[in-house]
């Protein structure tokens, strides 16, 4: 970074060298010659005239490194007539009538020409070439600066701050917001009239470079963010002092910037656009699995409770009780499991849309699991179900209904995915700052690559296969947990089931509570 920034500075003084060397080479070239005067008048004793000029070729050699192609020329000028004057015979004098006077006097002029103009081209083409080296170090900071940002704010900060770095200019640039231009990053205390924002309008609605001269303070100049398909933005920079003296590479590299700037603000549109096609992908994806799951699920009970009136009203008569009974049976059955349904995608949609509210009460957690358990006495049957309890069991702030159905749904998945007749287990034990609470079957258990897909809306694990259900039980249980601030995952025991556990915190006093107990 600090290597960018001293080429940078080093661009900063290139890009003004050419206006100001030639109002101060003048001077500098006479001065120059001059010197080579005194050192000719100490040298002349001791050399010949023809030897003494070499010296102001050297002289002119040197004009021509550090002054300029033009002051260069006059050295070569007084260099010519200070020679012929005071070191060709007749001293102090001119004698043009002898062709050895003439020779050297235009031999010195044509030569010093020549060495002037050669010297200004090569010093040329290397000030330009280190003047390209500053600006593609400038751009390629620019560029890497801009390759990690992902908004448009952040964008407008790091262009104008390089603008500064580089050139130490007054910085604006504008975004478009509609039909609207909207400022969204300035820099050193740049102050914009009426006037200068309708310049940057105008550039931004023709999409070419506009400009305004700022009495006092230099040229006002808009440079628009645009790329082939779209306008961005506005880049404003007031050029003065040093940058104005060399506008035409200043306003090439700003051109540079805005195109970077330009690509950038496109990328950072086009990568929002794709995050918004992918939302709208998972959107109806996740509307096509509730569609199909809903029309299943939906489905398969009302036929069931359609086809069991069917038959209650046009065979009611032929019909003997036990039969009946058993229609009635199954009707109110499959009527439950759409209530149970109906309430599931309810209380997705109100975990979704954070309309639950929690009614906190300190509960017992046997009270929580006996509940639970006898809300699920029709569905377990004989299965046997084995409860283990840590002793003083704190009681633990929670929604008791909401945690209710947590452990039913817990319980329903178990039994979905266990062989009949197989035992459930519940435990409840506490951390020093959580309370905890595990379901385990013995079934076989979900490979370690579905574990966390789990408890995703409507997804169900493909085996075993004829398993009934939504995919919203475990979704929902997680949903609930988060809500009490706790955490809920899914493991695989040893010998084959699965364990599912959950925490809920534990409020301060409760936590000391176990300090003690953990201490006793």
């Amino acid at each position: 970074m600090n290597v960018a920034l001293d080429k940078s500075d080093k661009l900063q003084r290139l890009s003004c060298l050419l206006g100001s060397s030639t109002a101060l080479g003048y001077p500098a070239s006479i001065l120059l010659v001059a010197a080579a005067t005194l050192v000719c008048e100490v040298l002349r004793h001791f050399l010949p005239p023809l030897n003494l000029l070499m010296v102001y070729l050297v002289t002119v050699v040197l004009a021509a490194l550090n002054v300029g192609l033009k002051p260069a020329i006059l050295a070569v000028v007084l260099s010519a007539f200070l020679h012929n004057f005071l070191y060709i015979p007749p001293r102090i004098g001119f004698d043009f009538q002898h062709k050895e006077y003439l020779g050297i006097f235009f031999g010195l002029l044509v030569t010093g020409s020549v060495i002037s103009s050669l010297v200004t081209k090569a010093r040329e083409r290397a000030e330009a070439l280190r003047i390209r080296e500053a600006e593609t170090a400038s751009l390629y900071r620019l560029s890497r600066e801009l390759v990690t940002v992902t908004d448009s704010s952040a964008i407008a900060a790091t262009v104008v701050a390089n603008i500064a770095a580089t050139l130490a200019v007054p910085s604006a640039l504008f975004l478009k917001r509609g039909e609207q231009l909207e400022l969204l990053e300035v820099r050193d205390a740049f102050v914009l009239d009426d006037e200068e924002r309708a310049t940057a309008v105008e550039a931004g609605e023709t999409g070419h470079y506009t400009e305004r001269y700022r009495p006092f303070q230099g040229t006002y100049c808009c440079f628009p963010l645009t790329t082939p398909n779209h306008t961005f933005g506005v880049l404003a920079v007031v050029l003065s002092g040093e940058a104005a003296e060399s506008p035409g590479q200043v306003r090439r590299l700003l051109d540079a910037f805005a195109t970077q700037a330009a690509l950038a603000l496109e990328r950072v549109e086009l990568a929002h656009q794709a995050e918004q096609a992918q939302n709208l992908r998972a959107r109806q994806k996740l509307e096509r699995a509730l569609l199909n799951s809903v029309s299943h699920d939906l489905r398969t009970p009302l036929s069931t409770i359609t086809g069991v009136l069917s038959s209650i009203l046009e065979e009611g008569d032929r019909l003997n009780a036990t039969i009946r009974r058993e229609l009635l049976e199954n009707a109110r059955g499959e009527a439950d499991r759409l209530n149970r349904f109906v309430g599931k995608l309810l209380d997705m949609t109100r975990l979704e849309a954070g309309d639950v509210i929690l009614r906190m009460e300190p509960c017992d957690v046997q009270d929580l699991i006996g509940c639970a358990l006898g809300a699920m006495e029709r569905q377990l049957l004989n299965r046997p179900v084995t409860v283990t309890l840590a002793p003083d069991l704190p009681l633990v702030p929670m929604d008791m209904a909401l945690m209710n159905q947590v452990l039913i749904n817990l319980l329903d998945n178990a039994l979905k995915y266990s062989p009949a007749g197989s035992a459930l287990e519940i435990s409840a034990w506490c951390t020093p700052d959580a309370l905890m609470i595990m379901t385990a079957d013995h079934g076989p258990g979900i490979p370690d690559q579905e574990l966390e897909r789990i408890f995703d809306k409507f997804y169900r694990v493909p085996v075993p296969e004829g398993v009934s259900g939504t995919g919203l039980g475990l979704s929902i249980c997680h949903g609930i947990v988060e809500a009490h601030s706790g955490t809920i995952h899914a493991h695989n025991r040893e010998g084959g089931g699965l364990c599912v556990t959950f925490s809920i915190p534990l409020p301060p006093t409760a936590q000391q509570h176990q300090d003690t107990h953990h201490g006793t």
